[in-house]
């Protein structure tokens, strides 16, 4: 690259000739640099005046255009001012704010907030979403995606101009009446359309319940062992986390916890997670009663209960309400495709309003075309024959892994919550640390999760969630062989 060399007639200062470079970067690009860098440091002090366009173009060797867009450039950012027959300036710069920052010193910890710390410190995402025994990650190669291709091309055939803006409300009112319309036939859900609300995921449904539902400070109950994604928002949210131990029928706050009512109950009744526990009768009209006698908000997660192998799926302890204390919320990331990021809550009548205004106001709602793929996917019935098609498959999956645990483990461990969903517990004995052969078992190429990972304890009982939803008949034998092989040095 060979440098420009200074005319005797140039005005321009010697250190830009000296720094440009034919040759090298793109002209206009190295000569904004150049003179910006300048008029930053002071080496072009304010009021120098800097040589015209055409004469600095010919000492450059360089296309004059080039010289005026930079300049224009500088100009509109305020390091410049051009007047007719005045030239070119080195603008005043604007005196600080402040006085300079000191020389900065070594940075001791994290630079998050607290409430930043206490999120990243208990994040429990994986990185890694695929492969056997992956929690909570559906069969995606069987999705019916040409049938999904069809339907979207003709949504875009369709399509009018406000589908492409920002959407408002509650979500496209076709998907809201077919959602009500599933939901009143399959989950015994009492519900209209209108008080279904569509949201681009359950995270972002639960953020909504803890921001607009309770203050900081708030409590909220959670089931332990329990979903660590409500419990990083309602964290997130500045609540108080107060974990529910579990029995048989799920959920069982103990006298002294029932003496402080909270303000937000979050359940799974009809699949707990991760333990697939059911919560039975009872229990449901226990929680109701009480929910309704304190105000308290029932949060029902009901996120894979489609899935159910033994029985027919029970129905949702949103119908039992008398009392509009239960918010249903529900997913379409087991049912359909985690990417697709569309949930949706049916809540009590007077609610909504409130959370479809807080809905636009906060996120600016989009994906309207997906609502409408999916609406018509729903309607026409290939919802229903997915999930009838998925049930079939998720259950030979799951007879296959517990006759490998069986024939592997015998009858050393146990296996909880195999009668519906994606996945399985395999209990491990006290004392055993499941955390040591996840990592153990990843070494290996298999995936899981340990049990202690769900819960608020100091003292979880262990445990490893196998998820089979994703996984083949095949891979889940040989891929049980080879975690069997981790597991059993940790058996004493």
């Amino acid at each position: 690259m060979e440098p420009i060399r200074r005319s005797a007639h140039a005005t321009l200062p010697d250190f830009v000739v000296q720094q440009f470079q034919r040759g090298g970067e793109y002209h206009h690009r190295q000569l904004y640099r150049i003179v910006k860098d300048g008029i930053l440091r002071a080496v072009l002090p304010a009021r120098s005046r800097l040589p015209p366009t055409r004469e600095l173009a010919q000492t450059l060797g360089i296309a004059r255009n080039t010289v005026v867009q930079v300049y224009e450039q500088l100009a509109l950012e305020g390091l410049l001012q051009a007047g007719v027959g005045r030239g070119t300036y080195v603008a005043e710069m604007a005196p600080a704010f402040a006085d300079p920052p000191p020389p900065p010193m070594r940075r001791r910890g994290t630079p998050l907030s607290r409430r930043g710390r206490a999120i990243v410190g208990g994040a429990r995402a994986s990185a890694v979403q695929w492969g056997a025994f992956a929690p909570g990650v559906p069969e995606l190669r069987l999705f019916p995606a040409a049938v999904w291709s069809r339907l979207q091309a003709r949504a875009w055939r369709e399509v009018a101009a406000p589908q492409l803006s920002y959407a408002t409300g509650a979500g496209h009112p076709l998907l809201r009446e077919a959602i009500a319309e599933h939901l009143q036939g399959t989950r015994g859900v009492a519900c209209a359309a209108e008080q279904i609300l569509i949201t681009s995921g359950a995270q972002q449904a639960l953020h909504l319940i803890a921001h607009l539902l309770a203050d900081p400070g708030d409590t909220a109950w959670l089931e332990d062992p329990g979903y660590w994604g409500a419990r990083s928002v309602f964290r997130m949210a500045g609540l108080q986390l107060q974990p529910v131990a579990l029995d048989g029928e799920g959920l069982a706050p103990t006298p002294q916890q029932l003496q402080t009512p909270p303000r937000l109950m979050f359940t799974s009744p009809s699949h707990q997670y991760p333990s697939g526990v059911l919560m039975g009768h009872g229990r449901r009209r226990q929680l109701l009663d009480y929910a309704a006698a304190h105000r308290v908000w029932i949060v029902e997660d009901d996120y894979d209960s489609e899935f159910r192998f033994t029985s027919r799926p029970l129905s949702a302890l949103q119908g039992l309400d008398e009392h509009g204390r239960v918010i249903y919320l529900g997913t379409f990331s087991k049912t359909m495709f985690p990417s697709l990021r569309l949930a949706y809550l049916v809540l009590p009548r007077d609610l909504v309003e409130s959370f479809a205004r807080a809905l636009s106001e906060l996120f600016r709602e989009g994906q309207t075309m997906q609502q409408v793929v999916l609406a018509q996917f729903m309607r026409q019935g290939h919802y229903v024959s997915h999930i009838r098609r998925m049930r079939q498959v998720y259950g030979e999956r799951r007879r296959v892994l517990i006759d490998e645990i069986a024939r592997r483990m015998g009858g050393a461990l146990s296996v909880l919550g195999s009668d519906a969903g994606l996945h399985l517990v395999l209990g491990l004995p006290p004392g055993t640390d499941d955390a040591a052969i996840t990592r153990e078992a990843l070494a290996a190429g298999v995936l899981t999760r340990p049990l202690s990972l769900y819960s608020l304890r100091p003292d979880p009982a262990p445990g490893l969630v196998l998820g089979y939803g994703a996984v083949t008949e095949e891979e889940i034998r040989h891929r049980f062989g080879l975690l069997a092989d981790v597991i059993e040095p940790h058996l004493g």
